[in-house]
């Protein structure tokens, strides 16, 4: 199958190291693997690609950079209507079966083009984006904004959404539709592997807590930081690992420095998508600190990776994540933005090696049979009615032409 992903925010580096970089070199790697033939189409192409994706044809829409937020949402548009020349040209020129696209906050473009054209197609939607950025970053022209997403929605031939959350949101877009679905993120279990070393007794050794994500205050690092602190005082074999770089970075270096816990921090910055797994090793139990918020609609990667990874969990109550959880089985939930329940839960974890082990199997397990990205991607593929892999249909064409000439 020719498969042709689309992406035209520039805030995603197709190659880049945030966390939805990972996700969108996680689903090209697994249609890769499936032997489509994979091109991308991204106004952000910018870094290295894996190599897992060598084979991928990168299709670079242009966009000039600009400092005024006005101007830069045009440019975007522009860009993003850019995306159905390129798959008209792509389409004549060699064909497409599916278009794959990640929902950006001016796409809609390439699903109308992909509706017009007769091409099966699917928008994966992470985020209510309009919210966010009008919540949190710019928003000029938010009318525009809506009728782009409200198009995109519209044309899209299946809807994936990564939580219950996200799919309220279109649907109070679009209404109720069955085109809607919801599918939760994943992880790659072949790199995400749990570290070849007993359990972490309870005392007497350095215990690691770890955290990995974006440093943003909706990802809860101040909650993090007190509550470190305060398992520090009481037992000072306790270590922080910090996987992830962002805004909030300077404040918790300084919390961190004003506490005299640096000897106890490390604090990695941006890193490579390939080096988190090694990283991931080194921890002994792993945490998603979110502070209370209304509408969470998060679908959290960097919880599955916690449990490919073989970490048990301790995460804040809220959206779905009790259910990623499974009530409580696969780690620890607590109130959200409450340091001291945060920290509780942690050492509670830590004084019954037990439960970790028990909580480190079930979680790798849950991982493998629920959340590969192998499986989400085709899972994805059949809301969308597409999609047996190259090498499948091949053998079924061959075994047809074989059945035909022995008739």
């Amino acid at each position: 199958m020719r498969v042709a992903y689309v992406c035209t925010d520039p805030g995603v580096p197709a190659f880049g190291c945030k966390g939805a970089s990972v996700h969108v070199q996680a689903v090209l790697e697994a249609l890769v693997r499936r032997g489509d033939e994979v091109h991308l189409v991204t106004v952000a192409a910018r870094g290295r690609p894996p190599s897992g994706l060598a084979g991928v044809r990168v299709h670079h829409l242009p966009l000039d950079a600009t400092r005024d937020a006005a101007q830069r949402e045009r440019r975007v548009r522009r860009a993003d209507a850019g995306a159905a020349d390129a798959l008209a040209r792509l389409h004549s020129s060699l064909g497409i079966d599916l278009v794959y696209e990640r929902y950006s906050l001016w796409g809609g473009s390439a699903m109308e083009w992909a509706a017009a054209a007769g091409v099966a197609s699917m928008l994966e939607v992470n985020a209510p984006l309009v919210e966010e950025q009008a919540s949190h970053r710019v928003l000029v022209d938010r009318r525009a904004a809506e009728d782009a997403a409200h198009r995109a929605l519209s044309a899209a031939g299946a809807v994936l959404c990564v939580s219950d959350g996200v799919a309220s949101w279109v649907r109070s877009r679009v209404g109720t539709t069955d085109r809607i679905h919801v599918l939760a993120n994943g992880v790659d279990t072949r790199r995400v592997t749990p570290a070849d070393r007993p359990v972490a007794p309870a005392a007497g050794t350095p215990f690691t807590i770890g955290f990995v994500g974006t440093l943003r205050p909706w990802h809860g690092v101040p909650t993090l930081a007190d509550a470190f602190a305060a398992l520090v005082a009481s037992d000072a074999t306790y270590r922080l690992l910090v996987v992830g770089d962002g805004p909030l970075a300077g404040e918790l270096r300084t919390r961190v420095d004003a506490a005299g816990l640096s000897s106890h921090v490390e604090l990695t910055g941006a890193v490579r998508p390939d080096r988190v797994p090694d990283l991931l090793r080194r921890m002994d139990l792993a945490v998603a600190p979110y502070p209370p918020i209304d509408d969470f609609y998060f679908s959290p990667l960097k919880v599955y990776e916690y449990l490919a990874a073989g970490l048990p969990v301790v995460a804040s109550d809220v959206g779905d994540l009790s259910s990623v959880l499974d009530g409580g089985r696969l780690g620890v939930l607590t109130e959200p933005g409450d340091p001291a329940a945060l920290a509780q839960a942690v050492a509670s974890l830590r004084a019954d090696p037990g439960l970790r082990d028990r909580m480190s199997r079930a979680g790798r397990r849950h991982a493998v049979e629920d959340h590969d990205w192998s499986k989400v991607v085709e899972t994805a593929l059949a809301r969308a009615a597409v999609g047996a892999p190259t090498s499948r249909r091949r053998a079924s064409s061959e075994l047809g032409e074989r059945d035909a000439a022995a008739c």
